[in-house]
């Protein structure tokens, strides 16, 4: 599904999931796990945390609703995330590939 949308697919690096499914006409997606995650990304210095349900609204380059997880312009090789409070920190994409960080 990363693929698909064009976002990095060591984006959510969840682990024994039980459930998938994905909406392709509204975007939502859901996923559960067995239990809560944290996973460190090495290449940002920065942990996180994945619940053992994570759902989002997903469309091209963007994740919604969920964390404001978006890329703006896929070019530039940058992700940003952005809270709700309007606070964003910007990172390499390519420290979210699956298998390199």
């Amino acid at each position: 599904m990363l693929d698909e949308i064009s976002l990095p697919n060591g984006l959510l690096p969840l682990v024994d999931i039980t459930e998938v499914g994905y909406n392709r006409t509204s975007g939502f997606v859901w996923l559960r796990q067995k239990k809560k995650r944290e996973h460190f990304y090495k290449d940002i210095g920065k942990p996180v945390t994945y619940d053992k349900e994570v759902t989002a609204f997903v469309e091209k380059h963007r994740i919604k609703k969920q964390t404001g997880i978006y890329i703006d312009d896929p070019s530039n090789g940058q992700i940003t995330f952005k809270t709700p409070f309007r606070i964003s920190r910007t990172f390499p994409v390519a420290a979210f590939a699956f298998g390199m960080n």
